[in-house]
């Protein structure tokens, strides 16, 4: 099998200086798993790698599609896939990097997959989406599959009418099929590294972080983003920090809460990541600053 390294946990914790200085070490380059940073001219506010990063080790998946376009897991896996190959075909290691843990889990162990079951279905759900919004249809998915509706954004409208299709036409959930797909199969032999901060600290930096953020020009970035022709309600401009920006654009809120929202909402995220990377057993956990522990479970692990 293939072998890669992954480096995952919250956000802000320092997983891309981490994974620099791994890929310095072991020849490596740095393969991104970060839902975010896939699109072009959205650099501030998914804290891209900055230039002098980039230059020092070479990074994939970064600026690969533009704000508007779709893309989801099955997407990320198939450009992963090219990248990782790519890399170990120059004889480097990849090192994916990032806080998706969807997309991590599904380049490790695959990805749940249906073929469409009903063309009509899909037609007419796809109309009822243009006559009364995408908040009506998960609204809708919230009363048939509550799990699913959890985890689906209420603009991610393919998913949303993707879950709706499968339960109009089976009556079973979405939720319930992937929930019986354990991820058993495994496509790469993975040592994956998780990194992890005590709480107060964690919040304390990323705190920080948005005063960066902000200080480096993130509302210029979104009102940039608009002039740009990109629409303000694209799922992409829904995310963390673009969204709160959105809502001062839009007088919802003045720019002090924008802020106080903004900073809210990325620790909650970030105790979202922790939940879902502490369910995966495999994951060795260590603290950003343990590198030399690490570099010697690189060690054992390529050997």
């Amino acid at each position: 099998m293939k072998k890669i390294i992954i480096t995952c946990g919250p956000t802000g914790v320092g997983k891309t200086s981490f994974a620099i200085r791994l890929a310095q070490q072991f020849h490596g380059e740095i393969v991104g798993a970060d839902s975010m940073q896939i699109y072009r001219h959205m650099n501030i506010g998914t804290a891209k790698p900055d230039p002098e990063e980039i230059n020092l080790i070479r990074h994939h998946l970064i600026d690969i599609v533009d704000p508007g376009e779709e893309f989801d897991a099955g997407h990320y896996v198939k450009c992963a896939d090219d990248a990782i190959e790519d890399i170990l075909s120059r004889g480097k290691i990849p090192i994916v990097t990032g806080g998706t843990g969807l997309y991590i889990k599904a380049l490790l162990n695959g990805l749940f997959r249906s073929e469409s079951v009903c063309i009509k279905t899909l037609s007419r759900l796809t109309k009822e989406l243009e006559e009364k919004g995408p908040h009506a249809l998960h609204e809708k998915l919230a009363e048939c599959d509550p799990n699913a509706a959890d985890k689906i954004h209420p603009h991610d409208s393919f998913r949303v009418i993707r879950a709706l299709e499968v339960f109009q036409t089976t009556g079973n959930r979405i939720s319930d099929h992937q929930e019986r797909h354990n991820f058993d199969s495994w496509r790469y032999a993975g040592l994956k590294i998780g990194l992890h901060m005590e709480r107060e600290k964690l919040y304390d930096r990323i705190n920080q972080r948005v005063d960066a953020m902000l200080d480096k020009g993130l509302l210029n970035e979104v009102i940039s983003l608009g002039e740009r022709g990109y629409s303000l309600d694209l799922k992409s401009m829904q995310s963390i920090g673009y969204k709160h920006m959105v809502m001062f654009i839009r007088n919802e809120v003045d720019l002090p809460e924008a802020v106080r929202l903004l900073k809210r909402d990325t620790r909650r995220y970030a105790k979202r990541q922790l939940t879902w990377f502490r369910k995966d057993k495999d994951i060795i956990w260590l603290n950003s600053s343990e590198i030399d522990a690490s570099k010697k479970l690189i060690k054992e692990f390529l050997t």
